[in-house]
């Protein structure tokens, strides 16, 4: 089974122009007048429930190797990572000129009003070392710093679903249960990586000892 996984080749270009299928729908629907009585929410909550699938799929590409012996599937890892921050980016675009209109001085405002939106702006605000530093020309300049740098990814994707599941506390409309899957996914996502992370810890620990 994981040899006849291993042959599995999706070529680069198909994902990318896959990733690119939910801008291409939502600019569809805008273009359409489809986005419902409020555009703006509903472009806000499209962009940015992309981003978080696509977060949470880049941190299923490991668990998924391992349980299925697809290698194939580290080789699209990046190219996920960079399209969620790609549709965070247009996320917060969006509430920034759309949504606030460019009058950036509410912002403050809002987050008094709303503590969710700081949570998901430091979110997006961890993704953008891990964005600049995905080339592999990084990888190698930053050494075994990159990997406790990409390590973000772990906090990020739990500010990211907190951000979604706090909307539902003040009051917007998203189904609770919605938020709750993502959640809950994340946390077998994380759970998968606790064995992995223990033994790390008692490599560690081995070698302390014996300097």
């Amino acid at each position: 089974m994981p040899r006849r996984l291993d042959r599995i080749a999706l070529s680069k270009p198909f994902v990318f122009a896959a990733c690119l299928l939910p801008l291409a729908w939502i600019t569809w629907l805008a273009v359409q007048g489809g986005l419902g009585p409020d555009p703006v929410a509903r472009l806000e909550h499209e962009t940015g429930l992309w981003a978080l699938r696509l977060l949470l799929a880049t941190l299923a590409a490991a668990p998924l190797r391992r349980l299925t012996g697809w290698h194939g599937l580290i080789r699209y890892r990046r190219m996920l990572g960079l399209f969620a921050f790609f549709y965070a980016s247009v996320h917060l675009a969006i509430y920034l000129v759309i949504d606030l209109g460019g009058f950036w001085s509410q912002i403050l405002a809002e987050i008094a009003k709303r503590p969710f939106i700081t949570v998901g702006f430091l979110a997006w605000l961890l993704m953008i070392p891990l964005a600049a530093t995905s080339t592999r020309a990084m990888m190698r300049r930053l050494g075994r710093h990159w990997q406790q740098l990409h390590r973000l990814v772990y906090p990020l994707a739990v500010l990211a679903v907190l951000h979604f599941l706090w909307q539902v506390k003040y009051g917007e409309t998203i189904a609770v249960r919605e938020p709750v899957i993502y959640a809950a996914v994340l946390a077998v996502l994380l759970a998968a990586r606790v064995p992995g992370w223990l033994r790390q810890a008692g490599v560690r620990g081995s070698g302390a000892q014996q300097q």
